[in-house]
């Protein structure tokens, strides 16, 4: 199951790949949509929470990380295209000699500023719909913000790097199990775990730093300390997505790591049969 689990990431980033080269906008605007689908999630959540944190209700937090789910359905069903899942799909392919690692750099940073571009663009909507201009609607977003922002740099690293590992593992895991309704069960319950955790996803915290920095904040939130969260963050998931990810499961399924695709004494090999692609992923 794991091998095929692979090559179907393999096969994910090829087809990135491939979009990428046939047309580099439509591939920023991928990443845009994807990044819209994370503010989604953001203003679900955090609308949802915040009715339990102004009565400071210790369910705001749960409530947040369920609601947010939303935001990994439409990312795997609507075709999004997202920076810390591509941090391990693109890793494992260039470690299989399918990608070079240059276009793995250009990828990255293309997909990284359509996910910011993204991110920008949806909070300015919601600016503008007001819906988030009330303290009475915004105190959680607000706090959880602050919150990030002022964070230790060595704790919002590690807390990243956590974080991008099991964001990966929300989408890889369901590519081993079959049916729409298992999948969508996992991806939900491991996003709760990285949301409820508080661990740190630089492209959810674009989100949640944008909405709250267009609207009236503390001086304790700021467009630098925002910047100051993102670039440990950015390089925590990498290291979650690249290394605890891609080049950890590479070396696993080496030829002289594992036997685990060796044929039985019938010559039969179950484990590379019973695993289908996660269709969704490859929108």
């Amino acid at each position: 199951m794991e091998k095929v689990a692979l090559q179907s990431v393999e096969q994910l980033a090829l087809k990135k790949q491939k979009i990428f080269n046939e047309s580099i906008v439509k591939y920023i605007l991928r990443a845009i949509l994807a990044s819209a689908f994370i503010g989604f999630g953001v203003i679900i959540a955090f609308k949802s929470g915040n009715l339990f944190y102004l009565d400071h209700n210790p369910m705001a937090y749960p409530i947040a990380a369920i609601t947010f789910g939303t935001a990994i359905i439409l990312i795997a069903y609507g075709g999004g295209d997202l920076f810390t899942g591509n941090t391990f799909y693109f890793t494992y392919a260039a470690l299989n000699g399918k990608m070079k690692w240059s276009r793995v750099f250009q990828m990255w940073c293309s997909t990284y500023l359509g996910n910011l571009i993204g991110a920008l663009f949806f909070a300015y909507f919601i600016y503008l719909t007001g819906l988030f201009a009330s303290p009475s609607v915004n105190s959680f977003l607000m706090s959880t913000a602050e919150a990030k922002m002022n964070a230790p740099v060595s704790e919002l690293f590690f807390r990243a790097i956590l974080c991008n590992w099991l964001v990966c593992l929300a989408f890889y895991v369901p590519m081993t199990v079959k049916g729409d309704g298992p999948k969508i069960f996992i991806m939900l319950f491991f996003v709760f775990g990285f949301f409820i955790s508080s661990y740190e996803h630089s492209i959810a915290n674009m989100g949640t730093f944008s909405v709250a920095l267009l609207h009236d904040h503390p001086d304790t939130i700021s467009w630098s300390l925002a910047i100051r969260n993102l670039i440990p963050v950015t390089l925590g998931n990498i290291v979650g997505g690249a290394l605890f990810m891609g080049m950890l499961y590479k070396y696993l399924n080496s030829p002289k790591s594992t036997n685990e695709d060796a044929p039985d004494k019938d010559g039969d090999n179950t484990l590379t049969t019973e695993a289908p692609v996660l269709k969704a992923a490859e929108k």
